[in-house]
C-alpha cells in the first residue's frame, strides 16, 4: 500500500467507524447498478486494493471493482452531475476594450504565446489604442516581429517601458530601440522565464536553477537599459542586469531566480467556457497556462466560447480558478515562417535544373548536416536547434527513427508540412510551420523544460558564434551590434552530464576568421558544455572535465595542416582520424 493509502487508511480507521455507526452521518447508496460510500464527515473514500479490503471486510459495505478502464468508459455516469454555479456569466465581457478599460499605466503585462503563435492579439490591438498606458513593463518570451503583429504595435507606440524576454529574434525596432537606449530589455533564458512564472503561481518565492552559471546572467553582465547617445556616440549603463545569488548542490554551482508576478495576463484559447475553463490547441499553449496563474488578472482571448458542461473534463488545460475576463478573439492568427517540403515527385517527372543548384554555402552547411545526423541513434530523444542543426533531421540513415523535441512544447515533431498541411498552431522553437508524427505530445513551456533540464533529452545539437576547445559556446549576442537573445539554449546546455551538446558551425566565419577559439570573446551561453564540435572541415571532441580538444575526423578532401593553420585554438590529434564526406 502507497503512503498516502496507508495513511488515509489510518485516518479512516480512526474516524469512519463513529460515523459509519450512524445512519444520518453515512449510508449507502446505489447508483446505476454501483454502490458507493457517501459521507458527511470528511473522510477518504479510496479506490485502491487497500480500500478495497476494507470495504470487503465489514459488513453492508459493497466491493468496488478495481481493474482496467475499457475505452468506452467515458464519459464516465459520474460526469456532469449537479447545478452549474449561478454567477458563471460574470467572466464574460462584450470585447477586449470593454474588459481593459480599467487597467492602468505602469502595470507589469504578462504576454503569453509563443512568436505569434497563441498571441492574444486581439487583446493587444485594444491595449495599443488606449495611448494613456504607459511605462508598461511587459514579460514575454519574444516581442513580435518585423511587422505589426504580437507586441510589436507596443514597441512602436512606446508604450513599453520594458520588456523581460528570452528572444529578441527579427524585431529590429525593439533591438534598435534597446541599443539606442530608449527601452529597457531584460534578457532570461526560456526555461527560466517559464519556471519563474511557475514558482509565481505557485506561491513560491522563487527557484534553483544551473542554467545560466558562470555566464552574465549570472553576474548581471548584460544592461537592462543603456543612456542615449552623447555626441561622441558613446553611451553608458543606466540600468545594470541583476546579479544573481549563487548556490553549490552537488558541488555544481547554481542560480536563484526570482517568481515573476503580473499585474494582468493576457492569453489565446482555442475553447473556453463560460466559467473560464480553457483548452488550448496545440502548440498554442506555451506559456499561457503559466501567465495565467501567475497574475493577479487573467484575460483570456477564446476562439470558440461554449457553454459551462461542453468541455471533457480530462482536456481541460487551464482550470478556470485561474481566468478572471473572457473575451471573444477578433483578429485572425498569424504563422511567422511558413516552410514546406516538397511533395514527393513520381520518377517519370523531370526534375528542375534550376532547384539542382546549390550555393557554395548550402553545400557547406549540407556537409555538416550529413555528419551531424550520425549523432542521432535509433530511439533517441533530441533537440535541434534553429537553422543548421535542425537540418541534420533531412539527413538521418536509413531505419533510424529519432524522437524530436521542439522546446516550444512539442515531442515527436515531424517534417515540414506541405501545403494543405499548414497549421498555423503547430509551429516549432524556429517559429517554422512543422508536422506531428504518430504518438507525438504537445505541453506547456515548464513541462517542455523539465524534459531539458532534468537531462531527459539524450542529445542536443546547437549553432554557434564561437565556441572554446574547453567546451564553452558563445551564440546569442554580439555586444552592442546584434541582440538576438539567448532563447532556450542556456537551458539546453544546463545538464551536460546526461544531455550530449553537440555544436556544429561553419569552421570560418565570414572574414576568415576561426569560429573555434581557446577563450571566447562573446558572452557565453554555457560554460564547459559543449562535448563535440563539427565542422565543415573536422569533428573534435572536447574534455570537459580536463580541458582541451582532440581531432577525430577530417572531412574528404581537407588535409591535417590545413586545419591546423585555421583553427585558432590548440588541439591534440587521434590516432585513427576517420572522414566524413
Amino acid at each position: 500500500m502507497s503512503a498516502f493509502a496507508l495513511s488515509a487508511s489510518r485516518g479512516f480507521r480512526q474516524n469512519g467507524f463513529r460515523s459509519l455507526r450512524n445512519a444520518n452521518s453515512a449510508r449507502l447508496l446505489s447508483t446505476s447498478g454501483q454502490s458507493a460510500l457517501r459521507q458527511t464527515s470528511r473522510v477518504p473514500t479510496l479506490v485502491t486494493v487497500g480500500a478495497q479490503r476494507f470495504l470487503q471486510t465489514h459488513s453492508g459495505a459493497t466491493n468496488v471493482k478495481v481493474g482496467t478502464s475499457p475505452l468506452d468508459s467515458v464519459p464516465s455516469g459520474a460526469e456532469g452531475k449537479g447545478a452549474v454555479p449561478s454567477a458563471v456569466d460574470g467572466k464574460l465581457w462584450p470585447s477586449a476594450e470593454e474588459a481593459i478599460k480599467e487597467l492602468k499605466g505602469g502595470i507589469t503585462v504578462l504576454s503569453a504565446g509563443f512568436g505569434l503563435c497563441g498571441t492574444a492579439e486581439t487583446i493587444i490591438h485594444a491595449l495599443a489604442k488606449r495611448k494613456d498606458l504607459q511605462d508598461l513593463t511587459v514579460v514575454s518570451n519574444n516581442a513580435g516581429n518585423a511587422g505589426d503583429d504580437g507586441l510589436s504595435p507596443l514597441v512602436k507606440s512606446r508604450q513599453i517601458k520594458k520588456c523581460l524576454l528570452s528572444y529578441v529574434g527579427n524585431n529590429k525596432a525593439l533591438q534598435d530601440a534597446y541599443l539606442a537606449g530608449e527601452i529597457a530589455l531584460e534578457l532570461s533564458p526560456q526555461g527560466t522565464i517559464a519556471d519563474r512564472l511557475r514558482a509565481a503561481g505557485a506561491g513560491q518565492p522563487g527557484f534553483y536553477t544551473r542554467t545560466g552559471a558562470g555566464t552574465l546572467v549570472e553576474t548581471g553582465g548584460i544592461p537592462q537599459l543603456l543612456s542615449k547617445r552623447d555626441g561622441d556616440k558613446e553611451q553608458t549603463v543606466v540600468v545594470p542586469g541583476n546579479k544573481k545569488v549563487t548556490t553549490e548542490f552537488d558541488g555544481k554551482k547554481h542560480l536563484f531566480e526570482p517568481a515573476i508576478h503580473g499585474d494582468v495576463a493576457i492569453l489565446r484559447a482555442w475553447k473556453v467556457d463560460k466559467a473560464g475553463n480553457c483548452v488550448f490547441r496545440y502548440t498554442t499553449r506555451a506559456f499561457g497556462t503559466l501567465m495565467a496563474k501567475a497574475a493577479k488578472l487573467a484575460i483570456v482571448e477564446a476562439e470558440n466560447i461554449v457553454e459551462v458542461g461542453e468541455l471533457n473534463p480530462m482536456e481541460i488545460d487551464l482550470p478556470g480558478i485561474y481566468i478572471d475576463r473572457i473575451v471573444p478573439a477578433s483578429v485572425d492568427k498569424k504563422i511567422e515562417v511558413v516552410v514546406l517540403r516538397e511533395e514527393e515527385k513520381d520518377s517519370s517527372q523531370t526534375p528542375n535544373k534550376a532547384e539542382e543548384v546549390k550555393t557554395p554555402a548550402r553545400l557547406r552547411r549540407e556537409k555538416i548536416a550529413r555528419r551531424a545526423a550520425k549523432e542521432l541513434k535509433n530511439g533517441m530523444y533530441c533537440n535541434l536547434g534553429v537553422g543548421m542543426p535542425v537540418l541534420a533531421a533531412s539527413f538521418l540513415p536509413p531505419g533510424t527513427q529519432i524522437w524530436l523535441q521542439s522546446e516550444n512544447g512539442i515531442l515527436g515533431m515531424g517534417p515540414y508540412p506541405t501545403q494543405d498541411q499548414v497549421d498555423a498552431d503547430i509551429i516549432n522553437a524556429g517559429k517554422e510551420t512543422v508536422t506531428l508524427l504518430p504518438g507525438a505530445s504537445v505541453f506547456d513551456s515548464s513541462e517542455s523544460f523539465g524534459m531539458i533540464r532534468g537531462g531527459h533529452i539524450d542529445v542536443s545539437i546547437l549553432g554557434a558564434m564561437e565556441v572554446s576547445c574547453n567546451g564553452d559556446l558563445a551564440n546569442f549576442m554580439i555586444p552592442g551590434k546584434l541582440v538576438k537573445g539567448m532563447g532556450g539554449a542556456m537551458d539546453l546546455c544546463s545538464n551536460p552530464d546526461k544531455t550530449k551538446i553537440v555544436v556544429v558551425t561553419d569552421h570560418l566565419d565570414k572574414h576568415g576568421n576561426s569560429k573555434i577559439v581557446q577563450e571566447c570573446s562573446l558572452p557565453k551561453t554555457a560554460v564547459g558544455c559543449v562535448s563535440r564540435i563539427i565542422t565543415d572541415l573536422a569533428v573534435f571532441d572536447v574534455d570537459r572535465v580536463n580541458g582541451g580538444m582532440t581531432l577525430v575526423e577530417l572531412a574528404k578532401g581537407v588535409e591535417l595542416d590545413h586545419v591546423q593553420k585555421v583553427t585558432a585554438a590548440p588541439f591534440k590529434v587521434a590516432d585513427n582520424i576517420g572522414v566524413y564526406a
